[in-house]
């Protein structure tokens, strides 16, 4: 359990870096908004590529050497960005995070059901819970981190390139760019040595038709889309995954407008923070009270509190000046922190701490009672991660359209169907 839940804190350490790259790469590479979110995009489309391929792997060779499998690649794509830095090439760092996908996708499909089948089914959600804190945890200590150690050495970034010769630009990048390499290969290392210890460490050998209810009968019963709390669980992974990085995604500009918060992008910067800090101690919490309350009941109760949470936010407005300041000190540091007594922005942010089960209880509840298929439908929801390319795309489009005030309806709607699928769409029904 130790050893796997490591697995979930390096993931998510390694993609919380994307939102370190976005404004790192579009600066270095002078991009739109639209080309260089192709970041996310490449990183999240890995998922739907490489999902299914992953599951089957699973069946093939196991848990344990899939995820050592998983790590390797991810150690591929991370080295690949000391060449792309060398170049400098834009398009190289997408096919090195296409790749880095890959690896994560076959470390999700293996980890996932491997936690969640280490003991009796009835806290297999508590056990996922538990990991997937750490995995919070890496999310929230990454971009700080990540930012230190690539942007610290990266000068200021030239206002406008286009007066540069096509030789001074090339240097330019590359002056740039090479910020990456150092902690991209200390990654590179800290995977393979991690791959290395999964290889070596005696897993136990699981067993998935004695832990969940074997599958009887052949023929087309043997499909994953025969099994309807597989198929709506992969939706409620679509539309949580969606919901969560939309909220993510849209929060600085958000907290920046004068009747949420009036802050600047970089005061508002900081309580991003809050939003995922507060996934990783409802994780620690779900995790025990999972070991008494169903997975379904407690999954439909969150996701009622989140849809309340962003309906609050989108119905009430910021009263403009009402702020405390808070003056803090560490060490030589010294600044102040603005709390804005905004209803609207602690409200969405608060949303952070009911996310926290989301996954791990949809994706328990998706993989029960699957037996030999559990490889198979891991797949599927990991598939289903893509979502998180698409669900802020089109609340982009509708910000567009109705302002970011009202575009917050989409993960509403998301939550809904969450609810939903908490309370109905997971229970277990054997096809005849």
């Amino acid at each position: 359990m130790a050893m796997v839940t490591t697995l979930f804190f390096v993931w998510g350490f390694l993609t919380s870096l994307n939102d370190i790259l976005i404004p790192h790469f579009k600066d270095i590479f002078g991009l739109s908004y639209s080309e260089v979110a192709n970041i996310q995009v490449a990183f999240f489309f890995a998922y739907a590529i490489f999902g299914f391929p992953a599951g089957k792997i699973v069946e093939w060779i196991g848990y344990q050497r899939t995820m050592v499998a998983g790590l390797f690649t991810m150690a591929l794509g991370a080295v690949l960005f000391i060449p792309a830095a060398n170049l400098p090439s834009f398009a190289l760092f997408l096919v090195a995070l296409i790749i880095l996908g890959a690896g994560m996708s076959a470390l999700q499909v293996a980890a996932n059901p491997y936690v969640a089948v280490l003991g009796p089914p009835q806290t297999a959600s508590s056990r996922l819970n538990l990991s997937q804190a750490f995995n919070s945890l890496g999310t929230t200590i990454g971009p700080p981190l990540g930012g230190y150690l690539i942007l610290r050495s990266a000068t200021k970034a030239v206002e406008n390139t286009s007066s540069m010769t096509a030789a001074a630009l090339r240097s330019y990048q590359q002056q740039q760019a090479a910020s990456v390499k150092f902690p991209y290969f200390i990654f590179t290392l800290v995977l393979v040595l991690l791959g290395l210890a999964i290889a070596l460490y005696k897993f136990p050998r699981i067993d998935t038709t004695k832990d969940f209810r074997p599958i009887k009968g052949g023929g087309k019963q043997h499909s994953i889309w025969r099994y309807r709390h597989v198929v709506l669980g992969a939706v409620a992974i679509f539309v949580y995954v969606g919901a969560e990085v939309s909220i993510g995604s849209f929060l600085i500009n958000y907290f920046h407008q004068s009747y949420i918060a009036a802050l600047t992008e970089l005061a508002a910067s900081a309580y991003v923070a809050f939003y995922w800090g507060g996934a990783m101690v409802g994780r620690f919490i779900g995790s025990a009270v999972l070991q008494k309350v169903k997975a379904g009941t407690l999954l439909m109760l969150c996701a009622l509190m989140a849809a309340a949470l962003v309906l609050i936010s989108m119905n009430t407005t910021f009263t403009s000046g009402v702020t405390t300041a808070l003056p803090l000190h560490f060490l030589s540091w010294h600044w102040t922190l603005l709390i804005p007594h905004s209803w609207p922005m602690w409200s969405i942010l608060a949303v952070g701490l009911f996310n926290s089960i989301m996954f791990p209880s949809i994706f328990t509840l998706g993989i029960a009672e699957m037996g030999p298929l559990t490889g198979e439908a891991s797949g599927l929801l990991v598939i289903a991660i893509v979502g998180g390319a698409i669900i802020p795309k089109l609340q982009a489009i509708l910000i567009d359209h109705i302002g970011i005030h009202r575009a917050f309806i989409i993960p509403v709607l998301c939550y809904i169907f969450i609810a939903y699928y908490g309370v109905k769409g997971s229970k277990v029904v054997f096809p005849e």
